[in-house]
C-alpha cells in the first residue's frame, strides 16, 4: 500500500518523531522513503542521525515530494504553513493533519480539493500505545482512509469516526492519558500511605492499569464485568470499590470527560 510512497511533514516534534518510529519499525516504509521539514537545525540533524531519513529546512521542497503529506504542526501556525505551501501541493497529494481544533472546512478553503483527513492522536504514540481517530475530508476517499489507519495502528490502535465525533474524541481519548496519570499518582501516593516505596507503588500502580486496559482489550469484556471477577463477597476488592463510589470517583471523570469536551468545542469555535 505504501510501497514507492514519498511521505513528508511539516514539523519534526514528538509527534512527528513517534509517527515516523511506528511506522519504520513495522516495516511499513523505509526511512528512504521520509522527508521532514523544521524551522530548527538542531531538530533536523537529530531526526537524520536517529532515523537516516531526509531532513530539509525547505518546506516547499517536502511539499513537492510528497505523497502524502503530514502537518504535524501547532494549530497557531496553521495558518500561515497552509498559506506558504497551497501553491506547491498536487493535486493527487494526501494531506494528514493531527493539529487539535483545526477544523478539516478549515483546511479545505486553503486546500480546495485536496484530499485531506485530519486525525486526533494522543501522546501514547510515543510509546506504541497511542489511540487516534481518523476522520475522512469531503475528498478523501476510502483508500486514503484506510492507508492512514494502517499508519496510526503502526503506534497504537486507530478507529475511524465523523468529524462531528472529535469533541468527544478529544475530551476521551486525547485528554485522557493526562486522567490516567492523575490516578497513577494518587494511587502511588496511597502506596506510599500504607507503607510501600515510591518506586515500588509507581511501578505498581502503573503496571496495574496497564494490565486492567490490555484485559479490557483482549478479552472483549465489558469492564463491569470484569470488575465483578475481581470483586469477591466480603472481600478487600469490593471494600475499595465501595470507598471509590461513596467519593463519587465515577461521576469525576465522567464530568471531567464533559468539561474537556466541552473546552474542545469552545476552542474550535474560536479558531
Amino acid at each position: 500500500m505504501l510501497q514507492g510512497k514519498k511521505i513528508s511533514f511539516i514539523g519534526s516534534g514528538a509527534m512527528a518523531e513517534a509517527l515516523i518510529s511506528g511506522i519504520i519499525n513495522a516495516g511499513l516504509v523505509l526511512p528512504n522513503q521520509i522527508m521532514v521539514s523544521d524551522i530548527s537545525k538542531q531538530r533536523l540533524d537529530y531526526m537524520h542521525d536517529k532515523y537516516g531519513i531526509h531532513t530539509t529546512a525547505n518546506t516547499q521542497e517536502v511539499v513537492r515530494e510528497a505523497n502524502i503529506l503530514f502537518l504535524t504542526i501547532k494549530p497557531q501556525v496553521m495558518t500561515v504553513v497552509l498559506d506558504s505551501i497551497a501553491p506547491y501541493i498536487a493535486p493527487s497529494t494526501l494531506v494528514v493533519s493531527v493539529a487539535a481544533g483545526i477544523r478539516i472546512q478549515e483546511l479545505q478553503e486553503k486546500l480546495p480539493r485536496i484530499p485531506i483527513i485530519r486525525v486526533m492522536p494522543n501522546t501514547p504514540v510515543a510509546v506504541n500505545e497511542g489511540m487516534s481517530v481518523v476522520a475522512l475530508g469531503e475528498h478523501a476517499g476510502e483508500e486514503n482512509g484506510e492507508l492512514v489507519l494502517s499508519l496510526f495502528s503502526a503506534v497504537g490502535k486507530a478507529l475511524r469516526m465523523e468529524e462531528k465525533d472529535m469533541d468527544a474524541v478529544t475530551g476521551l481519548s486525547g485528554s485522557g492519558p493526562g486522567y490516567a496519570f492523575v490516578l497513577i499518582d494518587a494511587l502511588s501516593d496511597a502506596g506510599v500511605r500504607v507503607g510501600l516505596t515510591r518506586q515500588n507503588a509507581v511501578i505498581m500502580a502503573a503496571q496495574t492499569l496497564l494490565g486492567a486496559a490490555k484485559m479490557v482489550l483482549e478479552t472483549g469484556e465489558h469492564p463491569a464485568k470484569l470488575r465483578d471477577m475481581v470483586t469477591s463477597p466480603g472481600g478487600t476488592t469490593i471494600a475499595g470499590v465501595h470507598v471509590l463510589e461513596q467519593k463519587g470517583v465515577r461521576a469525576a471523570l465522567i464530568d471531567a470527560v464533559q468539561a474537556a469536551t466541552n473546552r474542545s468545542q469552545e476552542m474550535g469555535k474560536k479558531s
